[in-house]
C-alpha cells in the first residue's frame, strides 16, 4: 500500500470512530426512554444536545483551520466524542446527561474541518478518494446501533462508559500517526473563485436532508418497536438497515455521479426519497423495512457529494466547506427532531414521521437550481 493509501486509510477510519459517536446517540434514546421514563419531547431534546452545540462552533473550526492548519483537533475531537456518549449513561440527571452528550457534539464539530481539509488534500482533489472519506464517517455511523445495543442491554446505562473505548484508542492511534498525514496534506493549494450563492444554495439542500435523517434517527427505532414488536432489537435493526444502506449508497452516489454528473443525482434522489419517506410512515408490518433501505438509498447516494460539491464552491477555504457540509448543515438538522416530537405529542408518531416528507420536497426544490462549479 503507497503512502497515499496508507493515509487516506487513516484518515477513512478515524472518520468511521468519529462519527460512530454521531450514530449511537439515537440507539442511546430508547434506553433512555425505558430507563428514564423520557417522553418525546425529552427524547429529541436529547439529538439536539448532540447538535446544538456543534452547530454554534462548527464555522469556528472551520474559519480556524483555514488560517492555520491544526491537525491536533482531529485526534482530540474524536476522544472527546467518545468520552461524552461514555458519560451519558452515569447520572439520573437529565441535565448531566444533556451535557454529556453536547460534549460528544462539541467532539464531533472539532474532528470534521480539519479532518476534511487533510482528506482533501490527501485524496489530491479526488472525489473517490473524498468519497470514501465520507463512507467512513456512514459506516461509522451505522455502527453506532451496533456498539450501543449489546452494551447497553446487557448492562444498562450504567455500561456506558465502554462506549468511549474505540474513541479513546483511536485518538491515540491517529495522533500517532498523524505527523505524516499533516505532511503530505499541505503541499497543494486551492486555487479559483469562492461561489457563495451556490454552496448556500448546497447548504440549504444538506440541512433539509439532516432534518430527515436525523428525525428518522430519533424515532425509527421507537416507530418500528412499535410497528413490528420484538423489543428494542427490532429498533436497533431498523437503524442498522438505515445507517448501513446509507453507507454502501455513498459509494453507489460517487459511481453515479460519474455518469451523470454530481448536481442530475443530488436532484433525482431527492425527488426519491419523497415516497420513500413517507412509506416508512404508512407501509405496515416488516415492509417497513424494506421502505427504511430505499429511504436509505434515496438520502445518502448525495452524501459525498455534498462534500465535493461543497469544495469545489470554496476551493480556497476546504476547512469551512469540509466544516459546514459534513459538520454544521448536518448537525443543525438535529434541531428539527423536536418538531417532530412535538407533533407526535399532539397527534401520534406516524404523523410525526409523515411531517419529515417536507424536506426532501424542499431539498430537491432547492437543488434544481444547483449549478455544476467551474473547477471540477
Amino acid at each position: 500500500m503507497n503512502n497515499s493509501r496508507r493515509r487516506m486509510s487513516l484518515l477513512v477510519a478515524g472518520h468511521a470512530v468519529n462519527d460512530l459517536y454521531q450514530g449511537a446517540v439515537p440507539a442511546v434514546v430508547p434506553f433512555l426512554v425505558v430507563e428514564r421514563s423520557y417522553g418525546y419531547v425529552a427524547a429529541a431534546g436529547i439529538t439536539v444536545a448532540a447538535t446544538l452545540l456543534s452547530s454554534v462552533v462548527q464555522p469556528l473550526f472551520g474559519v480556524l483551520t483555514d488560517r492555520r492548519p491544526m491537525p491536533w483537533l482531529v485526534p482530540a475531537g474524536m476522544t472527546f466524542a467518545g468520552v461524552g456518549i461514555g458519560l451519558s449513561g452515569l447520572s439520573d440527571s437529565y441535565l448531566v446527561t444533556w451535557l454529556a452528550v453536547a460534549l460528544s457534539g462539541l467532539g464531533v464539530a472539532a474532528y470534521h474541518p480539519e479532518a476534511a481539509r487533510l482528506a482533501r488534500r490527501v485524496a489530491q482533489d479526488s472525489h473517490v478518494g473524498m468519497s470514501w472519506f465520507a463512507v467512513g464517517g456512514n459506516v461509522g455511523f451505522a455502527l453506532g446501533p451496533v456498539l450501543v445495543t449489546p452494551v447497553l442491554a446487557f448492562g444498562g446505562l450504567a455500561w456506558s462508559p465502554l462506549l468511549a473505548v474505540p474513541a479513546l484508542v483511536g485518538g491515540v492511534l491517529t495522533a500517532v500517526a498523524l505527523r505524516g498525514v499533516h505532511a503530505a496534506a499541505t503541499s497543494r493549494e486551492a486555487v479559483g473563485r469562492d461561489d457563495w450563492g451556490q454552496f448556500s444554495r448546497l447548504t440549504v439542500v444538506i440541512v433539509a436532508r439532516s432534518m430527515v435523517t436525523f428525525g428518522l434517527g430519533t424515532f425509527l427505532a421507537i416507530w418500528v418497536t412499535d410497528r413490528v414488536g420484538g423489543g428494542p432489537a427490532a429498533g436497533a435493526a431498523a437503524l442498522v438497515v438505515l445507517f448501513g444502506a446509507g453507507a454502501a449508497s455513498t459509494l453507489l452516489g460517487g459511481v453515479l455521479a460519474g455518469r451523470f454528473g454530481r448536481v442530475r443525482v443530488l436532484q433525482v434522489s431527492y425527488a426519491a426519497a419523497v415516497p420513500a419517506v413517507a412509506g416508512v410512515a404508512l407501509v405496515p408490518g416488516p415492509a417497513v423495512y424494506l421502505m427504511v433501505a430505499l429511504t436509505a438509498v434515496a438520502l445518502y447516494v448525495p452524501f459525498s457529494l455534498h462534500v465535493t460539491l461543497g469544495q469545489d464552491y470554496l476551493p480556497n477555504r476546504l476547512g469551512t466547506a469540509g466544516g459546514v457540509t459534513l459538520g454544521l448543515a448536518v448537525s443543525i438538522g438535529g434541531l428539527g427532531s423536536p418538531v417532530v416530537g412535538a407533533i407526535a405529542g399532539v397527534w401520534n408518531l406516524q404523523w410525526g414521521l409523515l411531517s419529515l416528507v417536507v424536506l426532501p420536497i424542499v431539498a430537491w426544490v432547492v437543488a434544481r437550481g444547483l449549478r455544476s462549479p467551474v473547477r471540477v
